[in-house]
């Protein structure tokens, strides 16, 4: 038993920046192939392409950085003797909330570098305010891997007091709830950001209206993973029950919300991206389009709130 809760604490520590630092590089790469082939594109906008890639490809690192505290955290802060399999089950826990998220992150937050770059090479001229747009985008991206930080945090500090199997059932569920609730939020939110960066390299004189629409289209793609933090923290104040089957509820109602947020963060974030679009071609409809494509929206949401429904019901009766 102890051989095994060793194992489970040391591959945490390690795939914890592991898996997101894949997930990083992978997104830097294709930032930095974007930005090479925008500056053959427009050479004199060279200076502008690159600052605009190096501040991208800084935030795309949120992702690693929060594996690599998570990291030092559980190499220091847990002594070797007071591993146990239960708190190496919350510990795995932590790994769910920050790689999941992370790694999709790292990802996917090099797509509105990749349209930014093209953007400036075709709009030379409206760098900044492309540039500008790109990083209140991207940051948004980021809420995900926040969160699954502040889960994991609290994972730890609660890790060494599970001293029964459903103790560490219950913080290892905290940690699914949140990672698998940020996957398909973050992918919507980076397909939107993408999509928007690039209507910029369409029509720049669109720019108010895009930046108001992407405030309240981001607000509502993301919503998804306020329900699943919700879950998280309702699963982290529950009272810790021996019995098997309240772990399995628990660990049942995780899978419901962070499942139930896929296909409406998804939908949501291409339904936005594609009214986004639109707006760049037409701005004289962006009164009509911001309507109807957050209608939309406000439609996919309530999937994910019979996800949360059937959690609370898993959590509570």
């Amino acid at each position: 038993m102890l051989s095994l809760a060793l194992f489970l604490h040391y591959s945490t520590i390690a795939l914890t920046v592991a898996i997101n630092s894949l997930g990083v590089g992978i997104g830097e790469g294709i930032a930095s192939l974007a930005a090479l082939r925008a500056i053959n594109k427009q050479p004199s906008a060279s200076s502008d392409i690159m600052k605009t890639a190096v501040f991208g490809m800084a935030l795309i690192e949120t992702a690693a950085i929060m594996g690599v505290i998570i990291s030092i955290m559980l190499i220091f802060g847990t002594p070797t003797g007071s591993v146990s399999l239960y708190t190496s089950l919350a510990e795995v826990g932590i790994m769910l909330a920050i790689c999941l998220a992370g790694l999709v992150i790292g990802i996917v937050s090099a797509f509105p570098v990749q349209q930014a770059c093209h953007a400036i090479a075709r709009q030379p001229f409206f760098s900044t305010k492309i540039a500008r747009f790109m990083l209140i985008t991207q940051s948004i991206i980021q809420t995900p891997i926040i969160f699954g930080f502040l889960i994991a945090v609290y994972i730890h500090e609660q890790a060494h007091l599970a001293t029964t199997l459903s103790e560490g059932v219950r913080l290892l569920a905290c940690g699914l709830s949140i990672g698998l609730g940020s996957i398909g939020p973050a992918i919507g939110l980076a397909h939107f950001a993408k999509v928007a960066c690039r209507s910029l390299g369409i029509n720049r004189s669109a720019y108010p209206k895009l930046l108001t629409f992407t405030f309240l289209s981001e607000a509502i793609i993301e919503t998804p993973i306020i329900f699943a933090m919700i879950v998280s923290l309702l699963i982290m104040i529950s009272t810790p029950n021996p019995k098997l089957a309240t772990a399995i509820a628990l660990i049942s109602a995780a899978f419901s919300i962070g499942i139930g947020t896929f296909g409406t963060g998804i939908s949501s974030g291409r339904t936005a991206a594609q009214a986004c679009h639109q707006i760049a071609r037409n701005p004289e409809q962006a009164n009509v389009l911001s309507k109807v494509s957050m209608f939309a929206q406000g439609l996919m949401d309530t999937i994910a709130i019979y996800a949360l429904l059937v959690a609370l019901a898993l959590l509570f009766f």
